[in-house]
């Protein structure tokens, strides 16, 4: 929760909110003057009313009356017209502000580190993007401006009491300190209990979207009971969140219903009593007409707090949401994007030099690694599990940045080069594959408008997957689901790979992994590492005798340093060495075979 959950309201934040609506001034101005003639023509119908009694009903002036009601007509249309104005233009308003917000915030999220969504939930990140900017609309819709305009109309409602007789205001305007000391203590309750519903409908969306993310495993080890119970709770929790303010709204409104309730019942009687008594009439200054506007004048001063107190509960709500929405966009967490070289043409030269790394600053996950890459050659990645080779793509790629050392491409450091220039240059399969709810073609070129369907069929048919897509209804406008679901594992890595071939990197980085597919997947991946990887720098993390057998250095990697490297020959001469240990204990078997 921020520093600022137990203010009633936060003006500093209220004011970078409105700063968004600076391109639309004249928007704002216009709702702004709508709000005003709002609040003019509601004070008007009273005082109409009150002629129409004292001057035309009660002398049984006919004309007059046609008059005044004819009058009634028209500030009643106008009202009618400054509240479609108004309504209309406050909504664009907070949808067209929101709009910015939030293609702001998803830019942002875009150039976060990896560092930011490891430690992020994706389901409250989710909440933020969208349930929590949608609220912030509400601030536009129905919280500032409605609260503008029901103040307005309160100020000119207390000023023609006061002129059309001060002693009736000031009956009404005793009750009001009693109702501003309570709207006080409930917007104060209603802060608090917002923040909580907030938190409770992000833990809400996490908890939702992790498990039906992770449904199989939650199928596949029985644990639908236990899920179940967790949801309960967290859902319970959820509802309480919610029920407090209903308690807040269940206590208040009554008093304020009751206070406007003891307003009217006070003029009716002295007013009345005026009206009624001969000392009291000679004066003349309470009449029917005046009393009759009062009832109404007062339901209208204490109607527009009562709304007040309403609308601010929708305002906080927003407050609340704009304030974890910016707490993301003041979030620093970018990568440094400082380089100003661009990587136009590069032979593929990989040089680390001395690299740290610890994805925590109190755990070093790469401990001083030193290898270098020539254009053109293969460098296959072996060693136990947790030893670094994932790491090191990570690094190449900037995905995140190294403690110490330097890692260069054709002898300059990748922080001197531009990242779009530096990624576009680098070509990345991993073992795990994502695939967005689209296309097959559309997730191979990922928008790029320069790569057409011909250059992606020839480049499927180069590396032996174009079978494969053809086969599939629709080809390659075969939708594949989220993550790819309509395919196997084999079938979305090769989309991965063909991916990777036409963007024609000058260095690809590969996570060759087939533990998941069948003998048929594998030979075609088999095939297409053969082709992509060809006359390029290639980083692979290798899992098959075969491409480790071909590769022109091995790394050998354990506890995040390289302890062996050298050819597939040079190394099984090594008594008791890492690579011919993990050689006997993991390919003898596959080189049977």
């Amino acid at each position: 929760m921020s520093d600022t959950a137990g203010k009633a309201f936060d003006l500093k934040l209220f004011g970078r909110l409105l700063s968004y609506t600076r391109p639309y001034k004249w928007t704002f101005v216009m709702v702004a003057v709508a709000a005003i003639a709002i609040a003019v023509f509601g004070v008007l119908s009273p005082i109409v009313l009150e002629k129409a009694i004292d001057e035309s009903i009660l002398p049984k002036d006919y004309d007059g009356l046609v008059f005044y009601t004819l009058l009634m007509i028209a500030f009643l249309m106008g009202e009618v017209v400054c509240q479609f104005l108004f309504i209309y233009y406050a909504n664009w308003l907070g949808q067209t502000v929101i709009r910015d917000i939030r293609v702001k915030l998803f830019r942002l999220m875009l150039s976060f580190r990896m560092r930011y969504f490891d430690k992020s939930a994706v389901g409250k990140l989710t909440t933020r993007a969208v349930n929590d900017i949608e609220t912030i609309a509400s601030i536009f819709s129905e919280g500032l401006f409605m609260i503008v305009s029901d103040l307005l109309k309160m100020i000119v409602f207390a000023g023609v009491m006061l002129y059309k007789s001060w002693e009736l205001a000031l009956i009404c305007f005793a009750i009001l300190p009693f109702l501003l000391y309570a709207t006080r203590l409930f917007q104060r309750a209603m802060k608090s209990a917002f923040e909580e519903v907030r938190n409770q409908v992000a833990n809400l969306n996490t908890f939702v979207q992790e498990r039906i993310s992770g449904m199989k495993i939650v199928q596949l080890f029985t644990r639908e009971d236990e899920e179940y119970r967790a949801f309960k709770k967290i859902n319970e929790a959820h509802k309480k969140a919610w029920i407090k303010t209903v308690w807040y709204n269940s206590i208040f409104f009554p008093i304020a219903e009751m206070s406007g309730s003891v307003a009217l019942g006070l003029i009716v009687w002295y007013g009345g009593l005026h009206a009624v008594s001969d000392e009291f009439a000679a004066n003349g200054d309470i009449t029917l007409g005046v009393i009759t506007a009062f009832i109404q004048l007062s339901q209208m001063l204490f109607r527009p707090l009562r709304m007040i107190a309403d609308k601010f509960n929708t305002l906080q709500m927003g407050m609340v949401a704009a304030n974890r929405v910016f707490g993301i966009l003041d979030t620093k967490s970018h990568i440094d994007d400082s380089g100003d070289q661009e990587l136009k043409q590069t032979n593929g030269s990989i040089r680390f030099e001395e690299v740290h790394f610890g994805y925590n600053e109190d755990e070093e996950i790469i401990k001083g690694i030193s290898f270098e890459v020539k254009p053109g050659e293969t460098i296959a990645l072996v060693g136990a599990t947790g030893a670094g080779k994932s790491t090191i793509i990570n690094l190449l790629s900037r995905f995140y940045d190294i403690n110490s050392g330097r890692i260069l491409i054709d002898g300059v450091s990748i922080k001197d080069y531009t990242l779009a220039s530096l990624r576009g240059h680098i070509a990345v399969v991993l073992q795990d594959v994502f695939l967005f709810a689209d296309t097959i073609f559309n997730n191979i070129t990922l928008g790029d408008e320069t790569i057409t369907e011909q250059i992606v069929i020839a480049a499927a048919k180069e590396i032996g997957v174009h079978d494969f897509i053809a086969s599939l209804p629709d080809g390659y406008h075969y939708n594949v689901k989220e993550r790819g679901s309509m395919l196997s594992s084999g079938q979305r890595q090769l989309i991965a790979f063909l991916r990777a071939y036409v963007s024609k990197p000058s260095i690809l980085v590969l996570d060759e992994a087939t533990s998941s597919v069948d003998s048929y997947s594998e030979e075609m991946i088999q095939n297409a590492t053969d082709k992509i990887t060809k006359g390029r720098t290639s980083i692979v993390i290798a899992h098959r005798l075969a491409t480790i057998k071909r590769a022109h250095q091995i790394l050998v990697m354990d506890a995040g340093q390289i302890v062996e490297q050298g050819t597939h020959s040079e190394l099984l001469k090594k008594e008791q060495g890492f690579y011919k240990n993990l050689y006997e204990v993991q390919f003898m078997k596959e080189e049977a075979i």
